[in-house]
């Protein structure tokens, strides 16, 4: 099987030739890898990496992670973009005027030279502060359009060209619905709207789900393969399973189930704590839960996440890229994958990968000693 063949065989549940090999990378790992770069792409440069270092490729990139109406102006949504270098951060400032109001937001990340597109950025100062705001942003937010989607069936068309048979499209969509609408507010204050103001809360999160539903079911008609969903914000230590279930599942579940609906696989990211979720993420079905990280970073362990949602979900993980991945030796590197290898392939539906993506100064040496581990540990036939 080619890269391509694999992973897709992978996720619908069948059994590939052996395990796919396909560690998350972006523009942090791309910059270091090829230094003298002064701009690298998710696509472009992840397949170049992907043919020399011979690795089955998930390409991630964030082109399409910015909604339609955070791009560019509507009737009644008039965009405003500023940006402004202070010492080694970027300040960023977005300005929507709509007939009742101006919205407006703040947010500061590094200057990263060429990974500074990977960079994601915090908000010092929400979009949304008040309900007269989340009123406004409701009341005007403008819907998709032909141009949207032809910009969009061009841009996946390019980047299926690029990448071939080396793996599979998987890009970030602008989901999922906590993480979005909790940029949106503010985390801290997004976390108890539920119960000072549940109507406002139920408001937008129906709202931005009903808006993610129509971007993603016009991304699945383009050439992706998957559709990524950011879910880390409701994860396991800031959440417990009745609030996932309540306040969470059912918008994360309505456009999971517009991904599956429109034929293309859904991968759920949560990169940290997650063992209190498993049932309700048995509940979603998403395509691919990632990472499975392990302690100190995430609650999780490949066996008992196996044990709990192997029959339904692929799961995508686990070695550890922060620590370990970094200051082991390739012989430690080789023996560590092959355990994890060995622990997840049993039944299928298991992607290996990193807990979260490459990062600067991993050494080449151990990135290639884990690759052919879990190549060579993956094998079915």
């Amino acid at each position: 099987m080619n890269s391509r063949e694999r992973l897709l065989t992978t996720l619908r549940g069948q059994m590939a030739d052996r395990v796919p090999v396909a560690p998350f990378v972006q523009e942090e790992y791309l910059s270091f890898y090829y230094p003298s770069k002064s701009s690298v792409d998710r696509v472009v440069d992840a397949t170049r990496l992907a043919e020399e270092l011979d690795f089955d490729l998930m390409a991630k990139p964030r082109t399409l992670e910015m909604p339609h109406f955070f791009r560019r102006s509507y009737a009644n949504w008039e965009l405003r973009r500023a940006e402004a270098r202070e010492g080694k951060m970027i300040r960023r400032r977005l300005e929507i005027v709509t007939p009742a109001r101006t919205l407006s937001q703040d947010e500061l990340g590094p200057e990263s030279g060429a990974s500074t597109t990977g960079v994601r950025f915090m908000a010092v100062s929400p979009l949304l502060k008040d309900a007269d705001d989340v009123e406004a942003f409701l009341k005007y937010l403008p819907r998709l359009d032909d141009k949207d989607r032809v910009w969009m069936n061009e841009t996946a068309a390019g980047w299926s060209c690029v990448l071939g048979e080396r793996g599979v499209l998987a890009p970030w969509g602008f989901a999922g619905v906590f993480n979005f609408a909790a940029d949106l507010c503010g985390l801290d204050n997004f976390y108890v709207m539920p119960y000072e103001d549940e109507a406002r809360y139920n408001a937008l999160m129906e709202g931005v789900s009903t808006a993610m539903c129509d971007y993603t079911a016009a991304l699945a008609e383009s050439s992706v393969d998957c559709i990524g969903i950011q879910g880390h914000m409701a994860g396991g230590s800031t959440t417990g399973s009745e609030f996932f279930r309540q306040y969470v599942q059912p918008h994360e579940h309505r456009v999971i189930e517009g991904i599956h609906a429109a034929g293309k696989f859904s991968v759920y990211h949560n990169c940290g704590c997650a063992k209190s979720l498993y049932s309700n993420y048995r509940e979603l079905g998403m395509t691919v839960w990632e990472t499975v990280s392990e302690p100190p970073r995430g609650d999780n362990l490949l066996a008992d996440a196996k044990a709990a949602l192997g029959d339904r979900i692929c799961l995508l993980g686990n070695l550890d890229q922060v620590d370990f991945l970094k200051r082991a030796t390739p012989a430690e590197v080789s023996s560590k994958t092959r355990e994890i290898v060995l622990e997840g392939k049993s039944g299928g539906r298991f992607i290996f990968s990193t807990s979260d993506y490459l990062e600067t100064n991993t050494p080449i040496v151990n990135v290639v000693a884990m690759i052919g581990a879990a190549k060579e540990a993956g094998r079915y036939t």
